[in-house]
């Protein structure tokens, strides 16, 4: 999709040409101090889809957020035909402004295909992916803090810098593609962990990764992993999730495990099923060992959907987006699908300036080029809209 239909029409014709019914299925909120009321949007949904061309409505779509359905296994491959909708269709489908939140949890609930995320760091990274129409995206955070900080994926970068980049990535294009953000372990204690929910969901950010290192953590692809007992990890995701429902938002919580490199997998699969049934969305499990192990992740935890991690020469071996929707994954996110690329395009451009003099920028890449992946049309229309006259001329 390109991104001047996103922005241009944000009105999806899904929403001229069917009719959307979402009625919350009634569940017993837990008795614990940390829940509150949940908002209909996070209970089970029954979704309708009536087009016009069909008088009858399509059978219910059934699915969870907040707590395991261990009878969805059954339903979810009774419904599996034509009653889902294409992811995308997804993004205009949802017409306010700054819903990333819903939108993902409707690629999530109303989909059934698997979600690809760019990894990007920053505003040009963010506006080419949004150009090539990526349905959803995702701020790595070892590149927010190399670009940022100019420094290691070593716990450095806290809750402002994160929060403050992925608030301008996910305001770049208000009826643009959600992001899914990094939030390492919530930068302290269940304390902290509700304020990092709170402030990613008033940036406008759609879902977020909560893991279990050590407070001094390290990239998941990293040797020397350490992680919290579990019952602090818990801690984590039950703030977290306590947060998203006091400010009724659709935010999506992604449980991640890095006990992987020291517990083993059914320590790591125990964690994961323990975030689940305290109200996480997706699991995570980080650093596989094997294609084998990630299908078994996949498998164990059904129908529970999972994120995958890919980092191309990090702990983890290759493994394609085909193979991964094979698998049945429901997101995939690409780390460092743009620093990596990044870095080694400075570092030749820079090489060619010290030994030849000259950058040798490609001919098509113009000033004004770059200006419009960032938005220079629309910002000359909203001048000329309101009466402006700066931009009557040429650039």
């Amino acid at each position: 999709m390109a991104p001047s239909a996103i922005s241009e029409d944000p009105v999806s014709q899904l929403e001229n040409e069917t009719s959307l019914f979402i009625e919350a299925a009634k569940i017993d909120v837990k008795s614990n101090p940390h829940f509150e009321p949940v908002k209909p949007s996070l209970t089970p949904i029954a979704t309708e889809i009536t087009s016009e061309d069909s008088a009858e409505p399509s059978p219910a779509c059934d699915g969870f957020i907040d707590s395991p359905q261990t009878e969805l296994v059954e339903e979810t491959k009774t419904v599996k035909s034509n009653n889902w909708l294409s992811l995308n269709h997804v993004i205009p489908s949802v017409s306010e402004p700054m819903s990333g939140a819903k939108k993902l949890r409707k690629m999530l609930l109303e989909t059934d295909e698997l979600i690809i995320c760019p990894g990007v760091y920053d505003g040009l990274s963010a506006r080419t992916a949004i150009e090539l129409g990526f349905n959803a995206m995702y701020m790595t955070g070892a590149g927010t803090t190399a670009s940022r900080l100019g420094q290691p994926d070593l716990a450095i970068a806290q809750l402002h810098e994160m929060r403050e980049n992925a608030e301008m990535i996910a305001n770049l294009d208000p009826f643009g593609p959600p992001l899914i953000a990094d939030m390492d372990t919530g930068y302290g204690g269940p304390i902290m962990a509700a304020r990092t929910v709170e402030q990613y969901i008033r940036s406008g950010v759609a879902g977020a990764h909560l893991e279990d290192q050590v407070l001094m953590k390290r990239c998941g692809h990293l040797g020397g992993k350490r992680v919290v007992p579990a019952d602090e990890y818990i801690a984590r995701i039950r703030a977290a999730h306590a947060a998203r429902v006091r400010l009724q938002s659709d935010f999506v919580l992604i449980a991640r495990t890095d006990a992987l490199q020291t517990l083993g997998y059914d320590e790591c699969i125990h964690r994961l099923r323990m975030a689940r049934d305290e109200g996480a969305d997706v699991g995570l499990l980080e650093g596989f060992s094997s294609k084998e192990q990630a299908a078994q992740a996949v498998k164990d935890l059904a129908p529970w959907p999972l994120l995958l991690n890919s980092v191309e020469n990090g702990k983890s071996p290759l493994i394609t987006v085909e193979e991964a929707r094979k698998m049945g994954f429901r997101i995939m996110i690409f780390s460092f699908a743009t620093i990596a690329p990044a870095y080694i395009a400075i570092r030749e451009t820079l090489t060619r300036l010290k030994n030849q003099g000259v950058v040798g920028t490609p001919s098509n890449i113009t000033p004004v080029k770059l200006f419009e992946v960032c938005g220079l049309k629309h910002s000359m229309a909203v001048d000329m809209n309101a009466g402006g006259a700066s931009f009557a001329g040429d650039l």
